[in-house]
């Protein structure tokens, strides 16, 4: 795909944010917790590079979610070790030992297919990761989790860490997350080895459960600013909104009443009317449901009116304003702020998806 480098449309990230949020969160924390900042799915959409270059001197290390995104920082010249928490098939082995990229063992099937390998991958570092709750991926019995031990040791990989990963650390309900967290303690309990990371605390169970983390949490979308449960629980401290989205207007014409504007001639204008055209749609990740979403300008809340296409939207104007003129999609502009969560709250979704659907066509500048 080629990259964006002509459009008005932008991702703009403040990674100075980023590294602020890291270190609110960390001044929450038990003294020595180390913390990896997730970066998969792009940094939910704000640059996985920039974003690692940026925590290089914060975090412990990166997590991603798949090889590629591993070899992406690698090849941009990070060095910090970063597991990867997807399973990653067996023949891309070779690949991650040889850069040093931590893999995740979550089966006795994967162990043995990593056994018949005609490869020597001694010194492979490895995650074991246990399901206490979840239901995804993992080892859920104490026996598969020694026997898996015992294979890894005969394989001569490096047991770098033991995870598993809550699924209601950001509900106001505990009683699953207990039920996971006393799961996790009896594996620990009978570990037969102490490796360098234990860690099951992601951004939700490290602001609301800090009193639960081992020695190593993985943070996510809190870094970006955004809170976990989206408006279930609050903040117990501050964070900053490191993406905003803006474009331009770059066609503006005044139309008489009863005009009809985009695909299916829903929309009618109820009178003499100012309609803008701003380039950005659903493929770029502003999606068909967010019509009749209001955007910024001038610090002014303007109405998406007709369909979302791919590539445009029309807004309707208080006024005519010039070619060129900022449209806000995702941000702030004069006293008025568009977030994340808005966008999430209207098409019934939550605030990492909103971030993750913006596509590649968007340029992303880094201030």
């Amino acid at each position: 795909m080629i990259e964006s480098e002509h459009r008005p449309t932008q991702i703009r990230v403040n990674l100075d944010a980023i590294a602020e949020n890291f270190e609110h969160v960390m001044t929450n924390l038990p003294p020595k917790t180390e913390a990896f900042a997730v970066v998969k799915a792009n940094a939910y959409g704000h640059g996985a590079v920039a974003v690692a270059k940026k925590l290089s001197s914060q975090a412990a290390g990166f997590c991603v979610s798949n090889l590629d995104e591993a070899l992406e920082l690698r090849k941009a010249g990070i060095e910090h070790p970063i597991l990867i928490l997807g399973v990653v098939p067996v023949r891309f082995l070779p690949v991650a030992h040889q850069l040093n990229i931590s893999v995740t063992v979550a089966s006795l099937d994967w162990l043995q297919d990593a056994k018949d390998l005609e490869a020597d991958l001694s010194g492979l570092t490895v995650h074991l990761k246990l399901d206490t709750g979840m239901g995804r991926i993992g080892f859920r019995k104490i026996a598969d989790l020694l026997q898996a031990i015992a294979i890894l040791e005969e394989l001569e990989y490096d047991i770098e860490g033991v995870y598993t990963h809550f699924a209601t650390a950001d509900e106001v309900d505990q009683a699953h997350f207990d039920s996971q967290l006393s799961v996790f303690k009896e594996f620990l309990d009978v570990l037969p080895i102490t490796p360098r990371w234990i860690h099951a605390s992601n951004s939700a169970t490290s602001i609301w459960h800090a009193d639960t983390v081992f020695n190593l949490v993985r943070l996510g979308n809190i870094l970006y600013g955004l809170n976990p449960s989206g408006r279930v629980l609050e903040l117990p401290f501050d964070v900053q909104p490191a993406l905003s989205l803006v474009s331009e207007i770059v066609h503006v014409k005044q139309v008489e009443a009863g005009t009809t504007i985009g695909y299916g001639a829903t929309y009618h204008s109820t009178d003499s009317e100012w309609i803008a055209t701003v380039p950005i749609g659903y493929a770029d990740g502003l999606v068909r449901s967010l019509q009749g979403l209001s955007v910024l300008v001038d610090g002014q809340a303007c109405e998406i009116v007709g369909r979302i296409s791919m590539d445009q939207i029309t807004i309707r104007l208080p006024h005519a304003y010039p070619l060129g003129q900022k449209v806000t999609l995702i941000g702030q502009d004069g006293d008025k702020t568009i977030s994340v969560q808005e966008w999430a709250d209207r098409i019934g979704t939550i605030n990492y998806e909103v971030v993750c659907l913006l596509t590649d066509r968007l340029p992303r500048i880094f201030e």
